[in-house]
């Protein structure tokens, strides 16, 4: 079962967090279908954040596809996001970490590296969108 966290003193709505939380869990593999998410009121309890909140990201969810609700069981998840191989996936992961220790290491805080990683998806995904066009 994923344990949700809220940044209040983020810019992220706290609806949106839980929404981004699950479809990360289901991209790493973490959330498969049949996976049972806390309910309403253990999310509100552990976050503490009000009820709507949690509806509203599970209603979100559910508009996706991504889970289903059932009426006194609870909310489950029905969908799946990325198809990577979990193998690869865990090593990659640990490649990161790597990275993030090193990183870390250099001095860098948080937001220097997201905004490093940011910069190279950003030019990655210009480079294929480059090749793509002149195919």
């Amino acid at each position: 079962m994923i344990d949700f966290h809220v940044d209040k003193g983020g810019a992220e709505p706290a609806y949106a967090q839980l929404v981004r939380q699950v479809r990360e869990g289901m991209r790493l593999g973490l959330l498969v279908a049949g996976d049972q998410l806390p309910t309403v009121r253990e999310v509100v309890a552990s976050c503490v954040v009000n009820p709507s909140t949690v509806l509203k990201a599970y209603r979100e969810l559910e508009l996706s596809g991504l889970v289903e609700a059932r009426q006194g069981a609870g909310t489950f998840v029905s969908g799946s996001l990325g198809s990577a191989d979990p193998h690869a996936m865990a090593r990659l992961r640990l490649r990161l970490a790597n990275w993030l220790a090193e990183a870390r290491e250099a001095g860098l805080e948080a937001e220097d590296m997201q905004a490093l990683f940011g910069s190279v998806v950003a030019e990655s995904s210009m480079t294929e969108r480059g090749r793509g066009a002149s195919a």
